[in-house]
């Protein structure tokens, strides 16, 4: 996700990105990869060695693919954390603002972990589990694809009928390089709806999504479950666990969404 610098006012920045059409899911750009250029741009303007720690984005509208203005705040500069405030406008309009935490990611094993991916999901995805691409269900949808190995176990989306809570797995890693700490971000909105599972399955806009980012990822596939706590008649909630070849938890989210009508 390359930026160049366009503005410079000591604490304020801005900066021109571009996605394109491999960022989107149908027609329009990815929530996660918004909020990963957001991040990018936030580190960039603080500079040092720092990584997103947490980052809060509220959604405005869905901007098409094509370049982007990243507008960086820096409000603190912190010892151990700073915050910066991050518009990412295309044209006149804001689509995305966001809240960015930043400072050192943990570099030791926890003291505590309540880990479910670990156990349920394999390192690797099982033998058979097709990527995303030509003839898939999903191919005509989302685009990611283009530039990483997404391989969705279909048979954990299937609509349910006992009213169980849904666990969708998704097998992750990015195309001829290792997942860094921004690829671990997108991949925390990387899940089709929950919604999937009371059969609904149109368009699920993102209201608002907060991720933490725990850990830089081990090289290799990154494991993701997504749930739900409730799916309303007009909103849901959408949580994603995002671990790494090692059995790290390495990024987590919450997202509020609107339910796709019948």
């Amino acid at each position: 996700m390359a930026l160049t610098l366009t503005a410079d006012d000591g604490d304020r920045q801005v900066y021109r990105g571009a996605l394109n059409e491999h960022w989107t899911i149908g027609p329009k750009v990815h929530g996660g990869a918004m909020l990963a250029l957001c991040a990018n741009a936030a580190r960039r303007a603080h500079g040092g060695d720092v990584e997103p720690l947490a980052v809060s984005g509220s959604f405005l509208w869905a901007p098409d693919p094509g370049p982007m203005d990243v507008v960086v705040t820096v409000r603190k500069r912190g010892r151990t954390v700073s915050l910066t405030d991050v518009e990412l406008i295309q044209g006149e309009r804001t689509a995305v603002r966001a809240v960015i935490t930043l400072g050192a990611l943990e570099d030791g094993p926890p003291l505590l972990s309540a880990n479910p991916v670990a156990p349920l999901m394999s390192p690797e995805p099982p033998e058979g589990l097709e990527p995303i691409g030509p003839g898939h269900p999903m191919e005509h949808v989302v685009h990611l694809a283009h530039g990483c190995d997404i391989r969705p176990s279909l048979v954990s989306m299937a609509p349910r009928g006992d009213g169980g809570v849904p666990v969708f797995e998704y097998w992750v890693r990015p195309k001829d390089c290792a997942p860094d700490v921004l690829f671990a971000l997108m991949c925390a909105d990387v899940s089709a709806p929950v919604t999937f599972a009371v059969n609904r399955m149109g368009w699920a806009p993102t209201i608002q999504l907060t991720a933490y980012l725990r850990a830089l990822p081990a090289d290799g596939w990154l494991r993701i479950i997504s749930t739900t706590t409730q799916i309303g008649r007009q909103w849901f909630d959408e949580d994603h666990l995002v671990v790494d070849a090692a059995g790290r938890l390495v990024a987590q989210s919450r997202q509020l969404a609107m339910v796709p009508a019948p």
